[in-house]
């Protein structure tokens, strides 16, 4: 032990969700960014040469998916003992002190994140991802930082509603509890064991517990990260994830103690620092928490740092020139920005490819970028990126045409509103809490058919929105017979509730539903898709349309206005 100073000043540095943008440098889009790790790397270097504060550096999960140079680092990583993840270096390079699991970090499987638990300088925290050969956690329950004789304890959650997203493969042997019942077990086994002067909450969850229609009461609720510090006494600071959301808020546990909470939104673009000030008392002779500030702070007016990017050079060149590779030659440009209104050739080349590879009847597929388009010509392994977003599987599975009806019923109910008249949106919106107009639902979660031809009736309510009129090849489509039916993972296991709530498959059915899995992700299956066909006419299938068509019109022309500022496009 070490001289007893009067007053420690402590900062907390957490980044979360950063989901790959490590560099200033966007490899999907081939441009310089706003945000990464190498800029908030700039402004840890500098924090750390004040020598009046002690810095504790902290991520929130969720870093092992969004740009091509994770992907590639996966892949890699799983196939290659000798190969190095570039988030073991990194991360290791960035010293951090402690991480959260995240579930975008569980989605790269087995064969990546067991192995970076040994490779990272630092814990991996999940306390209630659980192995289920023992019955302990899989990963660190938590971990004690010292600092200048404070003893510092930082307790790990994960959201506990992966297996409803994430095959089985991919988190095969853990099972995941709630996180207010977790979190009430370990922080009783933390105070009675380690007696720590500060507690640390390091949740990949978000703040809103209310999202998709849960309330406080809903067992493994996604984002439970302010239902633990209000239920749970004992955190200091809690910071939340997930959600990608730019939170700063106090809230009181339920023995009227106050704890702050932060959330720095997400790709780098915020870092959320709380400043703690502890003051040594003399007559319990331990240090005691005196004063406590938290903001997040942008980071989009730092430089990137520059041994930081000299460090990391060699891996850029080899991801750049990965993601360079020509795949084939598009003969039309495509926009997910439609895909919002109507039928459009970004999800229907999406619904194509799954049905030539699985030969279903049908197909489910949604838009899973907000904004991105893919311009005619040759097309690059970065425009697959863009196309499909996401590290899913392919599921075929079984359903019934009243099933299939009701799952679309549900879809369109979360995604156009129902216009009383001509004046009304399209679009669903809510106001979120600090009054502007936001989407109701998450843009990957409007889920169309192909396969079948049907209207949207922007007039009905939900249960009548939905007409189906025949197969795509005029057949009759039939409510009581069972067709094949392709879809991602994320929707198979029940993401989004469309087979749960939706079609009233219950959960522990969905899994007697499947047919068969694909063996590769999605992507890879449309990159061999388009490799083979070499010229490409991504075209809308006119399979679907909403009707009357002059309410979609104006509908559609004020939800753009909402979405995109109120200015025209």
């Amino acid at each position: 032990m070490g001289d007893i100073l009067d007053t420690v000043q402590l900062k907390f540095i957490t980044t979360s969700d950063i989901h790959g943008a490590i560099f200033q440098y966007d490899f999907i889009e081939d441009e310089i960014t706003s945000s990464s790790l190498a800029q908030i790397f700039t402004y840890i270097t500098e924090q750390r040469q004040i020598s009046e504060q002690e810095i504790i550096l902290l991520d929130n999960g969720d870093i092992l998916q969004g740009q091509p140079i994770v992907f590639y680092s996966n892949h890699h990583y799983a196939q290659k003992n000798n190969f190095n993840h570039i988030c073991v270096q990194v991360m290791n390079y960035m010293q951090y002190d402690a991480a959260s699991v995240g579930n975008h970090d569980i989605e790269a499987g087995h064969d990546v994140y067991d192995k970076l638990i040994n490779d990272f300088n630092f814990p991996w925290l999940a306390a209630n991802a659980i192995d289920k050969k023992n019955g302990r956690p899989y990963f660190e329950p938590y971990t004690i930082i010292v600092r200048k004789n404070i003893k510092i304890a930082v307790l790990g959650l994960i959201t506990p509603a992966i297996p409803l997203w994430l095959p089985e493969s991919k988190w095969e042997g853990i099972e995941f509890e709630d996180m207010i019942i977790t979190a009430k077990k370990w922080v009783k086994y933390i105070k009675e064991n380690e007696n720590p002067d500060l507690l640390i909450g390091l949740f990949h969850a978000g703040i809103d517990h209310t999202y998709n229609r849960q309330t406080a009461e809903t067992y493994r609720n996604e984002n439970a990260s302010v239902l633990v510090a209000q239920q749970v006494p004992g955190f200091d600071i809690v910071f939340a994830g997930h959600d990608h959301q730019e939170n700063n808020l106090m809230v009181l546990d339920n023995e009227g103690n106050e704890v702050i909470i932060l959330n720095p939104k997400s790709l780098a673009s915020f870092v959320s620092v709380v400043n703690v000030e502890m003051r040594y008392n003399k007559e319990t002779n331990r240090y005691e928490k005196y004063d406590v500030t938290g903001l997040n702070l942008q980071m989009n007016f730092c430089d990137s740092n520059p041994e930081f990017k000299a460090k990391f050079e060699k891996q850029i060149n080899i991801v750049k020139k990965y993601v360079s590779e020509p795949i084939g030659v598009f003969l039309r440009s495509i926009s997910s920005r439609e895909s919002l209104f109507a039928d459009t050739g970004f999800v229907d080349l999406v619904h194509q490819i799954q049905l030539d590879w699985s030969k279903a009847d049908i197909s489910f597929a949604a838009p899973l970028s907000f904004d991105s388009v893919i311009r005619k010509g040759t097309v690059y392994m970065r425009d697959m990126f863009k196309l499909y977003k996401f590290d899913n599987l392919l599921y075929i599975i079984w359903m019934t045409g009243q099933e299939i009806k009701d799952y679309l019923e549900y879809s369109y109910n979360i995604w156009f509103s129902t216009m009383r008249n001509i004046n009304h949106t399209i679009l669903n919106f809510k106001q979120n809490f600090k009054g502007e107009l936001v989407m109701s639902e998450k843009y990957y979660n409007f889920s169309s058919a192909a396969g079948i031809i049907y209207t949207v009736n922007l007039k009905e309510s939900y249960g009548n929105k939905i007409v189906i009129q025949s197969m795509a090849d005029g057949s009759e489509f039939d409510f009581n017979k069972i067709y094949k039916v392709v879809l991602n993972s994320y929707r198979g296991n029940g993401g989004g509730g469309h087979l749960i709530e939706g079609a009233k498959i219950h959960h522990t059915e969905l899994n007697n539903r499947i047919i068969s899995k694909s063996v590769k992700d999605v992507r890879t299956i449309i990159i061999d898709w388009i490799k083979e066909k070499k010229e490409v006419m991504p075209k809308a299938l006119g399979q679907w349309r909403a009707v009357p068509v002059s309410w979609w019109h104006k509908g559609r022309q004020k939800s753009i206005r909402i979405l995109f500022n109120n200015k025209k496009s």
